[in-house]
């Protein structure tokens, strides 16, 4: 391996458990690099998740799927799909190795470039994979891009992230809660009904199925102190999703400056996952059936 390889850099299991590893470069995507098998993986996911998205995902989304010409035939070009995107919402793909640190990846966001994971997972990954790698970053994140609202406020919560980063850790932990409970973990509301924004739901078989058919979650309308508050799963199905009813909305909680939600709700109690409270816009209250007892994040 020489120096202007890239590298696949995933978490290390520990006697402690799950330690993620971080890493900072921009790296070239190195197309012509990619194996029939990493093409065949990408095939695969590709056609499974499109089929089962069709009555599941927001409109936007498959929109954006079809606009920037994504295919099973082949694992895309960063520089193709940058075309479009610069066109559409003058945004741009960076290639990466993997986590970035949150300053960093802030950095990125505010600046209008989405890092994106260059390696593909592996065929035994197929359904879980611990970190975001390209089929996630790619078909998750990169559709919504497409549309002007959504790309704006990613760029607005990179600018808050980096403003968080001068306030304190619990700060950053909060903002973390808002990117998991929309960017990540978000519905929306549709005039077909609930539908699917979040990319860790859009990138997975199972989530996709769970977060809309299943009685076992709680479902929220927006609420952006309370997402704050609220704790999440990194370990298993969500306990609890938040539902937007456009992004319009979501783009507007992001324009204020959030330093005094931060004051505010500083020596608040935080929420379990899965907790409801008096006063909550509940639109499902869910039967915790198939949660699991580990703690909450």
């Amino acid at each position: 391996m020489n120096d202007n390889t890239p590298r696949r850099v995933e978490h290390q299991q520990t006697d402690k458990g799950y330690v993620p590893v971080y890493t900072t470069g921009i790296v070239e995507q190195q197309w012509d690099n990619y194996t029939a098998t990493e093409h065949s993986t990408w095939a695969t996911l590709f056609k499974r998740q499109w089929e089962l998205l069709q009555d599941r995902a927001c409109p936007e989304f498959l929109e954006g799927v079809q606009t920037l010409g994504m295919t099973p035939d082949k694992i895309p070009r960063f520089a193709d799909l940058n075309k479009q995107l610069r066109e559409a919402t003058d945004w741009k793909l960076v290639a990466v190795e993997g986590l970035l640190p949150e300053l960093v990846f802030f950095d990125h966001l505010a600046k209008r470039r989405f890092p994106v994971t260059w390696w593909i997972r592996r065929p035994d990954q197929l359904d879980y994979i611990a970190e975001p790698d390209l089929f996630h970053d790619l078909l998750g994140h990169v559709p919504l891009l497409m549309n002007p609202v959504f790309a704006d406020y990613m760029q607005h919560y990179g600018l808050g992230g980096v403003k968080a980063s001068g306030v304190g850790d619990q700060a950053l932990i909060q903002l973390s809660r808002l990117y998991w409970y929309t960017v990540e973990f978000g519905l929306i509301r549709s005039k077909a009904g609930l539908r699917i924004y979040g990319s860790g739901i859009l990138s997975s078989k199972g989530e996709s199925i769970y977060s809309l058919d299943s009685a076992a979650p709680n479902r929220f309308g927006f609420d952006l102190e309370r997402i704050m508050r609220t704790r999440y799963r990194i370990d298993t199905f969500q306990k609890s999703y938040f539902v937007i009813d456009s992004f319009e909305q979501l783009f507007e909680s992001t324009v204020p400056d959030f330093r005094p939600i931060y004051a505010g709700i500083k020596d608040q109690p935080e929420f379990p996952a899965g907790d409801v409270q008096d006063g909550d816009n509940v639109i499902q209250r869910g039967s915790g059936e198939g949660w699991t007892s580990e703690g909450d994040f």
